[in-house]
């Protein structure tokens, strides 16, 4: 959105509107003390670098059971969160 926003295809109220309505749809989990733990003992258990695991952990705190994602490995599944590639 700041893309088109920065090249006129969007107005600023627009984008900011839309902005409000992805986060009422997708509400933010930040790196809580239980994230973090759940973090630190998916990399041993699933060999997942520090981010991926971390991306893992706050899905599954979320409640997930999906993650879309080409950076993980389709079909693999973390703890019940079942990846999938969206571009596959």
């Amino acid at each position: 959105m700041r893309r088109w926003e920065l090249i006129g295809k969007l107005s600023a109220n627009d984008a900011q509107r839309n902005f409000q309505d992805v986060l009422k749809l997708f509400p933010l989990t930040l790196p809580t003390a239980s994230i973090l733990d759940r973090s630190r003992r998916l990399v041993p258990t699933y060999s997942l670098s520090h981010w991926d695991s971390l991306l893992v952990a706050a899905a599954i705190e979320a409640g997930a059971d999906t993650l879309y994602t080409e950076d993980l490995q389709a079909g693999a599944t973390y703890d019940g969160l079942t990846i999938v590639n969206p571009f596959a």
